[in-house]
Protein backbone atom coordinates (compact mmCIF):
# COMPACT_ATOMS: atom_id res chain seq x y z
CA UNK A 1 0.00 0.00 0.00
CA UNK A 2 1.64 3.19 -1.10
CA UNK A 3 1.24 6.50 1.00
CA UNK A 4 -1.54 7.74 -0.73
CA UNK A 5 -3.60 5.05 -0.44
CA UNK A 6 -2.61 4.72 3.16
CA UNK A 7 -4.01 8.70 2.97
CA UNK A 8 -7.50 8.19 1.19
CA UNK A 9 -8.59 5.66 3.66
CA UNK A 10 -8.21 8.22 6.78
CA UNK A 11 -11.81 9.00 7.18
CA UNK A 12 -13.33 11.87 9.25
CA UNK A 13 -16.81 12.81 9.56
CA UNK A 14 -18.60 15.52 9.14
CA UNK A 15 -22.40 15.63 11.08
CA UNK A 16 -25.16 14.97 8.44
CA UNK A 17 -27.94 17.42 10.66
CA UNK A 18 -31.70 17.82 10.35
CA UNK A 19 -31.27 20.82 7.62
CA UNK A 20 -28.77 18.86 5.46
CA UNK A 21 -31.08 15.81 5.42
CA UNK A 22 -34.14 18.20 5.12
CA UNK A 23 -32.46 19.87 2.11
CA UNK A 24 -31.37 16.27 0.22
CA UNK A 25 -35.30 15.62 0.80
CA UNK A 26 -35.59 18.61 -1.07
CA UNK A 27 -33.40 17.52 -4.06
CA UNK A 28 -30.96 20.37 -3.34
CA UNK A 29 -27.44 18.98 -3.55
CA UNK A 30 -25.66 22.77 -3.47
CA UNK A 31 -27.97 23.66 -0.36
CA UNK A 32 -26.96 20.08 1.25
CA UNK A 33 -23.61 20.45 0.57
CA UNK A 34 -23.47 24.28 1.54
CA UNK A 35 -25.16 23.08 5.06
CA UNK A 36 -22.55 20.49 5.38
CA UNK A 37 -19.48 22.65 4.16
CA UNK A 38 -18.73 19.14 1.83
CA UNK A 39 -19.57 18.68 -1.77
CA UNK A 40 -22.14 15.77 -2.17
CA UNK A 41 -22.83 13.61 -5.53
CA UNK A 42 -26.45 11.99 -6.35
CA UNK A 43 -25.32 9.07 -4.01
CA UNK A 44 -27.20 11.18 -1.34
CA UNK A 45 -30.38 11.60 -3.95
CA UNK A 46 -30.62 7.57 -4.44
CA UNK A 47 -34.10 6.23 -3.18
CA UNK A 48 -32.28 4.50 -0.16
CA UNK A 49 -30.86 7.11 1.03
CA UNK A 50 -33.89 9.07 0.80
CA UNK A 51 -35.24 6.58 2.48
CA UNK A 52 -32.73 6.78 5.62
CA UNK A 53 -32.62 10.55 5.86
CA UNK A 54 -37.05 10.69 6.29
CA UNK A 55 -36.50 7.87 8.67
CA UNK A 56 -33.33 9.78 10.96
CA UNK A 57 -35.71 13.16 10.51
CA UNK A 58 -38.13 11.49 12.40
CA UNK A 59 -35.80 9.29 15.18
CA UNK A 60 -34.86 13.13 15.81
CA UNK A 61 -37.88 14.49 15.84
CA UNK A 62 -39.18 12.21 18.23
CA UNK A 63 -35.79 11.89 20.27
CA UNK A 64 -33.24 15.21 19.42
CA UNK A 65 -30.90 13.71 21.39
CA UNK A 66 -30.11 10.93 18.17
CA UNK A 67 -29.07 13.79 16.25
CA UNK A 68 -25.60 13.30 17.56
CA UNK A 69 -25.22 9.40 16.94
CA UNK A 70 -27.61 8.77 13.41
CA UNK A 71 -25.67 10.01 10.66
CA UNK A 72 -22.36 11.19 9.37
CA UNK A 73 -20.42 12.16 6.14
CA UNK A 74 -17.82 10.15 5.63
CA UNK A 75 -14.59 12.36 4.12
CA UNK A 76 -11.44 11.16 3.18
CA UNK A 77 -7.90 13.21 2.72
CA UNK A 78 -7.33 16.26 2.84
CA UNK A 79 -9.80 17.46 -0.31
CA UNK A 80 -12.13 16.27 1.67
CA UNK A 81 -13.94 14.27 -0.97
CA UNK A 82 -17.46 12.35 0.30
CA UNK A 83 -17.21 8.98 0.35
CA UNK A 84 -20.65 7.93 2.22
CA UNK A 85 -22.37 7.63 5.38
CA UNK A 86 -22.02 6.12 8.55
CA UNK A 87 -23.49 6.06 12.07
CA UNK A 88 -25.16 4.57 14.66
CA UNK A 89 -29.32 4.16 14.92
CA UNK A 90 -29.69 5.80 17.66
CA UNK A 91 -28.03 6.05 21.34
CA UNK A 92 -26.67 3.47 23.41
CA UNK A 93 -29.80 1.28 24.97
CA UNK A 94 -30.26 -0.12 28.11
CA UNK A 95 -27.45 -2.37 27.55
CA UNK A 96 -25.22 -0.02 26.38
CA UNK A 97 -25.23 -1.53 22.66
CA UNK A 98 -25.05 0.86 19.33
CA UNK A 99 -25.78 -0.46 15.73
CA UNK A 100 -23.68 0.72 13.27
CA UNK A 101 -24.81 1.69 9.74
CA UNK A 102 -22.63 2.98 6.96
CA UNK A 103 -22.38 2.81 2.83
CA UNK A 104 -19.94 4.14 0.43
CA UNK A 105 -21.10 5.97 -2.36
CA UNK A 106 -20.16 3.19 -5.83
CA UNK A 107 -18.05 5.49 -6.99
CA UNK A 108 -15.40 4.92 -4.36
CA UNK A 109 -16.05 1.06 -3.49
CA UNK A 110 -13.37 -1.83 -3.29
CA UNK A 111 -10.84 1.15 -2.01
CA UNK A 112 -11.07 0.43 1.21
CA UNK A 113 -13.46 3.06 2.60
CA UNK A 114 -15.86 1.45 3.95
CA UNK A 115 -13.27 -0.50 6.47
CA UNK A 116 -12.12 3.14 7.46
CA UNK A 117 -15.58 4.25 7.89
CA UNK A 118 -15.95 1.20 10.11
CA UNK A 119 -12.63 1.70 12.16
CA UNK A 120 -13.53 5.24 12.78
CA UNK A 121 -17.00 4.56 13.88
CA UNK A 122 -15.74 1.65 16.03
CA UNK A 123 -12.84 4.54 17.22
CA UNK A 124 -16.05 6.82 18.23
CA UNK A 125 -18.27 3.84 19.86
CA UNK A 126 -15.29 3.33 22.10
CA UNK A 127 -14.44 6.52 22.83
CA UNK A 128 -18.26 6.98 24.87
CA UNK A 129 -18.21 5.99 28.27
CA UNK A 130 -22.28 4.60 27.83
CA UNK A 131 -21.18 2.54 24.66
CA UNK A 132 -20.33 -1.16 25.73
CA UNK A 133 -20.95 -3.53 22.51
CA UNK A 134 -20.95 -2.40 18.71
CA UNK A 135 -23.75 -4.15 16.34
CA UNK A 136 -23.43 -5.06 12.51
CA UNK A 137 -26.70 -6.44 11.11
CA UNK A 138 -26.26 -7.84 7.27
CA UNK A 139 -27.67 -9.96 4.86
CA UNK A 140 -26.15 -13.10 4.61
CA UNK A 141 -25.98 -12.76 1.18
CA UNK A 142 -24.15 -9.27 1.53
CA UNK A 143 -20.47 -10.77 0.63
CA UNK A 144 -18.79 -7.12 1.04
CA UNK A 145 -20.24 -6.05 4.13
CA UNK A 146 -19.36 -9.62 5.89
CA UNK A 147 -15.63 -9.03 4.35
CA UNK A 148 -15.96 -5.48 5.83
CA UNK A 149 -16.62 -6.74 9.27
CA UNK A 150 -14.05 -9.36 8.71
CA UNK A 151 -10.94 -8.87 11.21
CA UNK A 152 -13.28 -7.03 13.78
CA UNK A 153 -13.55 -9.22 15.90
CA UNK A 154 -16.90 -9.32 15.66
CA UNK A 155 -19.10 -12.49 16.55
CA UNK A 156 -22.34 -14.12 15.12
CA UNK A 157 -24.66 -13.55 18.01
CA UNK A 158 -28.37 -14.27 16.12
CA UNK A 159 -30.50 -13.08 13.61
CA UNK A 160 -33.79 -10.68 12.92
CA UNK A 161 -36.24 -9.77 10.27
CA UNK A 162 -35.85 -6.64 8.64
CA UNK A 163 -38.43 -4.78 7.00
CA UNK A 164 -36.35 -3.05 4.78
CA UNK A 165 -33.95 -5.83 4.13
CA UNK A 166 -35.14 -9.30 5.42
CA UNK A 167 -33.57 -11.32 7.16
CA UNK A 168 -30.24 -10.56 8.78
CA UNK A 169 -27.63 -12.12 10.53
CA UNK A 170 -26.54 -10.09 13.86
CA UNK A 171 -22.91 -9.53 14.66
CA UNK A 172 -21.61 -7.94 17.73
CA UNK A 173 -17.80 -6.42 19.14
CA UNK A 174 -17.82 -6.00 23.06
CA UNK A 175 -15.99 -3.23 23.41
CA UNK A 176 -15.99 -3.08 27.85
CA UNK A 177 -18.10 -4.84 29.91
CA UNK A 178 -20.85 -2.79 31.48
CA UNK A 179 -20.00 -1.21 35.16
CA UNK A 180 -22.77 -2.24 37.57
Amino acid sequence: MTDRDEQQQQISFVELDGAVMTALLDGDLAAAGAEAGVALTDFFLTDSALWLWRYRLGQMADDPARAHWCGRLAVCGPGGEVVGHGGFHGPPDDRGMVEVGYAVDPAFRRRGYARATLTELLRRAAAEPGVTTVRASIRPDNVASLATIAGFGFTETGELWDEEDGMETLYEIQLRTRAS
